[in-house]
């Protein structure tokens, strides 16, 4: 067999084991039994030590040198060999037996945390929590690094991000914020939030997020929409991108804007071209190029003025009691700005605080200067330094996420870095779209999703993210996109301007 074919060929064995693994996953999060989980654990374990041990066989690095040498080739082909070459080295560094023990533990960890934070008890989570943070400190060992054993694990969600630019990123974008917030708070006109007080039953909300979701384009043959106790979205292989969200009986936004947000997860997942599929480049660019995409849809499009206009109708169909609240109304109570102790409810302007906070946490982590024992007083010292407000509890504290139960050390800069990513790109979409934003007046959201199929969704993984920021939107990342949005919108939302 011709070595391209027999490399594109191994790498479809590997794609099925791992939409396999994305299935059990998805099912361990939504549907399955709590006495199937040890076996679940076991299952996954074994499945991702096969996945792992051919995405590090000899024969993989023998196709990837052989071709490495190669003329001819496509430029999909190259930025393959490039990305799946980068991995192989990453994953070769790190003894299959350990990828095994750790997929176990994890497996058990997301499990015990489920349980911690429904009893509100981080002593139970601690010792998986220290499990989780033991082997996120062998595995960047094990990578290597220059500066930090931090650096060596963002690499995995944001490649090319250090702490030292995340540094250098936050210092400024707190400087404007922080003051900015309380500039809203001391001196602006809080909007009335008292209409989207009730009972909202889970049936109807349900209802509501099919909506939205067909709404922005979500392709439902290629998907589902289910309930999970942290939403997400999980691609278990080409057709079928699934989201789940949670549904709270008082909080009828909550759910429509995380269905927004999981739907611009998988709008992305469902825009990966078919040519890319199962070649190491169908997916992201970035964890947070992805969280670009969801941070957009929820906040861009969602909390928008014209997105009210065309969505009021159809609040008020499934739940009458809105039908006399205007959609200004709605759109002034969709963006209050009040700092927050959850970080899934938090305004967009808060948000990026929340992050900032779990950085400097993970970090310490990760380098040893911080105890996991001693993590529920350092969230609680700093929710009140960054935020103001201070948790009564671990599940509203330390508990609320799920991202350490599994070993996602690195992954909450994503979350920041998209919301930067998203507001530029967005800046962007208005540029090059006359009457963007009056077009979702009259539920006409295509001509966004066409562009960003364009400009982000098609390239999949073949630049790296501060490249393909630039190549979407003509200049480098720039985090003033983001102030000025959040400066200009909630300025006026306040009535500031």
């Amino acid at each position: 067999m011709d070595e391209l074919k027999a490399y594109k060929a191994h790498l479809h064995e590997i794609g099925k084991l791992d939409s396999a693994l994305a299935l059990l996953a998805w099912d361990q999060r939504t549907y399955l039994p709590r006495k199937g989980q040890e076996t679940r654990a076991e299952a996954i374990g074994k499945l991702t030590k096969l996945s792992f041990q051919m995405a590090t066989s000899p024969r993989l690095g023998r196709l990837l040198d052989g071709l490495g040498a190669r003329d001819g080739l496509s430029d999909e082909d190259r930025a393959s060999l490039r990305v799946v070459g980068k991995d192989y080295r990453r994953r070769k560094a790190i003894p299959a037996r350990v990828v095994e023990r750790f997929a176990i533990a994890r497996s058990k960890s997301e499990t015990a945390w489920e349980r911690a934070r429904e009893a509100s008890d981080f002593k139970a989570f601690l010792p998986h929590l220290e499990e989780m943070v033991d082997f996120s400190r062998r595995f960047a060992d094990y990578y290597g690094y220059k500066e930090s054993p931090y650096d060596a694990l963002i690499e995995d969600y944001e490649p090319g991000m250090t702490a030292r630019e995340l540094r250098t990123i936050i210092r400024p974008l707190r400087e404007d914020l922080v003051p900015f917030i309380r500039h809203l708070t001391a001196e602006g006109r809080r909007p009335d939030t008292d209409v989207l007080s009730g009972h909202f039953p889970v049936e109807a909300q349900r209802d509501l997020a099919l909506r939205a979701l067909r709404a922005i384009g979500y392709d439902f043959d290629a998907g589902r929409l289910d309930t999970s106790v942290h939403p997400f979205t999980i691609a278990i292989g080409p057709g079928d991108a699934r989201v789940t969200t949670r549904f709270l009986d008082a909080l009828v936004l909550s759910n429509l804007f995380s269905s927004l947000h999981e739907g611009g997860h998988a709008l992305y997942d469902q825009g990966i071209p078919e040519a890319l599929r199962w070649s190491g480049l169908d997916q992201a660019a970035s964890f947070g190029i992805h969280e670009s995409q969801s941070r957009m849809w929820e906040n861009s499009v969602g909390r928008s003025r014209t997105f009210w206009v065309f969505f009021q109708p159809i609040l008020a169909e499934v739940f009458p009691q809105f039908r006399s609240v205007s959609p200004e109304t709605l759109f002034r109570a969709a963006n209050v700005v009040e700092p927050s102790l959850i970080r899934v409810e938090a305004d967009e302007v808060t948000y990026s605080l929340h992050i900032m906070l779990r950085f400097e946490i993970e970090e310490g982590l990760i380098n040893g200067t911080t105890k996991a024992r001693d993590l529920p007083d350092l969230w609680r010292e700093a929710m009140r330094e960054y935020l103001g407000v201070v948790p009564k509890t671990d599940a509203e504290g330390v508990l609320q996420d799920v991202h350490w139960s599994t070993g996602y050390f690195g992954y909450f800069p994503s979350y920041m870095l998209g919301n930067l990513y998203g507001a530029q790109i967005y800046a962007k979409a208005k540029e090059e779209i006359p009457g963007l934003e009056e077009g979702f007046a009259r539920g006409e959201f295509a001509p966004l999703l066409r562009f960003l199929r364009e400009k982000v969704h098609q390239h999949g993984r073949m630049y790296e993210p501060k490249d393909l920021v630039r190549r979407a939107t003509g200049e480098e990342p720039d985090s003033s996109h983001f102030v000025r949005y959040v400066k200009e919108k909630y300025g006026g939302v306040y009535g500031l301007r």
